[in-house]
């Protein structure tokens, strides 16, 4: 399969990275540090393709996507990992901003070049990472829960548009992983990293619909769904 993962150089898309080099993919990754997708190609050379870019610079990406495509021609799978989320009780305006852009904005502007690529083609997978922390608003990270509910809403108005279709839109929700996204004093049931990557493999293979993980945090979110 020709695979595209954005947002590749590290936690859960550094995973899955790893996962699908070795299962005889051509994987297309995108990131913005450099050095680590340099040293990802020297790692795999024959099964990576590696992109430095940032989803906030929609005219950078959109270039990077022709590229991507002229190299692929076809594209089967693609996994949206891209995301930033930073502590801000304060408020500071400049940290909400730029969560958004990369996040409603960037997140956004990947999905829908994607979703009208498998358009053209008539198939494809389109994968979105969002977050249980998008059932729930929180007081220190209001942009980050804001930004994952507008992803999840997004994510299944895809799924309602791709009815019929050949194009198959499956949402990863997890609750908190340990990766650099998880911050904070006192974080409640951070799942191992391997583990949820396990989840998502399968859940993607089966093209699932909705995968929540791990299993506590589907606990979570039916409670959030229900309850707050």
């Amino acid at each position: 399969m020709n695979i595209l993962i954005i947002g590749a150089t590290s936690g859960i898309g550094y995973e899955l990275w790893k996962h699908y080099t070795t299962k005889g993919n051509t994987v297309a990754i995108t990131g913005r540090r450099d050095e680590i997708l340099q040293r990802q190609i020297k790692e795999n050379p024959g099964s990576t393709v590696a992109f430095r870019c940032d989803v906030a610079d929609l005219l950078s990406f959109d270039t990077m996507l022709k590229d991507i495509m002229s190299k692929f021609g076809y594209l089967d799978l693609a996994i949206i990992c891209a995301g930033v989320g930073e502590l801000n009780p304060d408020l500071d305006l400049s940290t909400e901003l730029a969560t958004l852009s990369v996040n409603v904005n960037g997140w956004t502007n990947v999905v829908d070049s994607i979703y009208k690529i498998f358009e053209k083609q008539k198939s494809g997978h389109l994968v979105t990472i969002t977050s249980v922390g998008g059932l729930q608003p929180t007081p220190i990270a209001p942009s980050y829960s804001a930004s994952k509910a507008f992803q999840i809403n997004y994510t299944k108005s895809l799924q309602q548009k791709s009815k019929g279709s050949s194009i198959v839109v499956t949402e990863i929700r997890p609750g908190l992983v340990d990766t650099r996204m998880a911050k904070g004093e006192g974080l409640f049931w951070v799942m191992p990293l391997d583990k949820v990557v396990k989840e998502i493999e399968k859940a993607i293979s089966k093209k699932n619909k909705l995968k929540i993980v791990t299993t506590r945090w589907r606990v979570i979110n039916w409670i959030l769904k229900h309850f707050m």
